[in-house]
C-alpha cells in the first residue's frame, strides 16, 4: 500500500540511468542533446544517437558540441566522407575560435583515418601559417591551454608548433615525399627536439637510403639525448629505436652499399641545409609580445616579391628620370594618369621633382 505524500523509491533502472549519467557527464534533462549523449555513452546505439544530434543541430541548441560529438560518433561508425562533409558544410554555425580549432582537429584526425593526405597537409599548413601570424594563442601569448588525453595543460608556442610541423611530417612520409619530410622533420627537431620525433627522423633516412645519418641519429636517442616524456615512454623510444638500428645493420651487412647511396644524397642534404637557415635565424631571435607574428618557416607564408616594395637606396646628388602617377581620391587603385618627371637631388635629404613640361611640383 503506497501512502501519499511519501517519496517514491527509484527503481532499479532509473538508479542506474542516472549513476550512468553522472558518469559519463551526461546533461540533465529530457532535450535532443541530452537523449544524443545517452545515446552514445550508455545504450552505445550510435546511429540512434547520430539521428539525435542532427536533431539538436535543426534546433540551433548547443550546435558546435553536437556537431563535433556527432563527427566522433561517425567516424567510429566508419562514416567518414560524412562526417568531413558535415563538418565543412555546418561549421559556419560555430563561430567560436576555440570551436573552430577543435573541428579543425577532428578533420585531421577524419582525413588521417581516411587517408586523405592532401587535404590533411593542406589543414595543418593553415594551422602553422596560424601560429606563424599569432593566431593561435590568444593576444600574443606564448602559451595556450589545452588537452591532452582527459588533462588540461599548459602549451607553449614551441610545443604546438613542433607538434604540428611533426605531423605535417609524417604526412609526408605517408606521400613517399621523404625529402619534405626530412626538412619538416629538422625544423620540428630545432624548435622543440624529442626522441619520437628522432626516431621518425631516422627512419626517414633510411628510406632515403642514408644509413649512416640514420645511425647517427638513434645514437642520440638510445644515449638520452632528447625528451622521451616520461619514463614508460622512454622506453618504448629506446626498444624502438634498437629495432631501427637492427634494421640498418641488416641491410648493410646484406647490401654493403649504404655509404654509396648515402654519397648520392649528398647534394640533397646541402640543399636542406641552406632550407633550414632561415629556421635558425628566426627561432633563436627572442619572441616579443608586442609582434603577434611568431616565426615558423619560409613555405608557410610564402613572400609575395613581386609585390614587395623595393629597398629604399640613398640618392647621390644629381639628376634622376622617374615617374608620378595620379591616381583618384576614393579609389588609389584606378590611376588616372602617368607621365614623366625629373628629379633633382642635392644630398640625402633634399630632392626637388621637376616635370618634364616645366611645371614644378
Amino acid at each position: 500500500m503506497v501512502h501519499a505524500g511519501l517519496a517514491q523509491p527509484p527503481s532499479p533502472n532509473a538508479a542506474a540511468a542516472a549513476a550512468a549519467h553522472v558518469a559519463h557527464k551526461i546533461p540533465t534533462g529530457d532535450g535532443p542533446y541530452a537523449r544524443a549523449k545517452h545515446y552514445q555513452l550508455v545504450e552505445k546505439d550510435l546511429d540512434a544517437s547520430i539521428a539525435w544530434f542532427w536533431k539538436v543541430i535543426e534546433t540551433g541548441d548547443k550546435v558546435d558540441s553536437a556537431l563535433k560529438d556527432m563527427a566522433v560518433v561517425m567516424k567510429q561508425r566508419g562514416y567518414l566522407s560524412e562526417a568531413v562533409d558535415a563538418i565543412r558544410s555546418l561549421r559556419h554555425l560555430c563561430p567560436g575560435k576555440q570551436s573552430q580549432e577543435s573541428l579543425d582537429n577532428i578533420l585531421l584526425d577524419l582525413y588521417k583515418a581516411s587517408s586523405r593526405t592532401k587535404e590533411e597537409i593542406e589543414l595543418l599548413k593553415r594551422k602553422l601559417r596560424k601560429i606563424y601570424l599569432g593566431e593561435a594563442f590568444p593576444r600574443g601569448k606564448a602559451t595556450k591551454r589545452a588537452r591532452s588525453h582527459g588533462r588540461k595543460i599548459h602549451v607553449s608556442v614551441q610545443q604546438e608548433t613542433s607538434r604540428v610541423l611533426g605531423n605535417l611530417a609524417w604526412a609526408y612520409m605517408q606521400q613517399r615525399n621523404y625529402m619534405a619530410a626530412e626538412a619538416v622533420y629538422r625544423k620540428a627537431q630545432m624548435v622543440d627536439p624529442d626522441a619520437n620525433k628522432a626516431c621518425n627522423l631516422a627512419l626517414c633516412l633510411i628510406e632515403q637510403r642514408r644509413l649512416a645519418d640514420a645511425e647517427l641519429v638513434l645514437a642520440h636517442v638510445i644515449a638520452g639525448a632528447y625528451n622521451a616524456g616520461g619514463r614508460e615512454h622512454a622506453g618504448k623510444i629506446v626498444k624502438k629505436a634498437e629495432e631501427l638500428l637492427e634494421r640498418i645493420r641488416a641491410e648493410t651487412g646484406g647490401a654493403g652499399g649504404g655509404e654509396e647511396a648515402g654519397s648520392e644524397d649528398g647534394a640533397e642534404a646541402d640543399e636542406m641545409e641552406e632550407l633550414l637557415d632561415e629556421v635558425v635565424r628566426q627561432w633563436t631571435a627572442p619572441y616579443r609580445r608586442s609582434d603577434r607574428r611568431l616565426p615558423v618557416f619560409e613555405e608557410i607564408t610564402p613572400r609575395r616579391r613581386n609585390l614587395a616594395a623595393p629597398p629604399a637606396r640613398k640618392l647621390q646628388p644629381g639628376r634622376y628620370k622617374t615617374t608620378q602617377i595620379s591616381t583618384r581620391p576614393e579609389d588609389p587603385s584606378t590611376i588616372l594618369a602617368a607621365r614623366s618627371v625629373d628629379a633633382v637631388c642635392h644630398g640625402p635629404r633634399s630632392c626637388a621633382v621637376q616635370f618634364v613640361d616645366g611645371i614644378r611640383s
